[in-house]
């Protein structure tokens, strides 16, 4: 392989054989990114839904047990 690639022009090495694989890769590509990103985007809305469940819990404690001390 090396050989092969030994006689060819700088530009089929570092232009013209990424090019060729994007455009065969290209959609594979795109739905392993599109995957990658939405997983963290319902990871980062897990998060904030969690968070928020606590601090209403914490809140409504506190509002709670300060009332029973009366």
């Amino acid at each position: 392989m090396r050989e092969i690639f030994a006689g060819m022009p700088w530009w089929v090495k570092w232009i013209a054989v990424p090019v060729i694989a994007l455009v065969v890769f290209g959609g594979l590509i795109a739905s392993v990114v599109g995957f990658v990103i939405g997983l963290l985007f319902k990871l980062l809305v897990f998060v904030a839904l969690v968070g928020g469940l606590i601090y209403v819990v914490r809140k409504f404690m506190s509002s709670s047990s300060s009332r029973s001390d009366w």
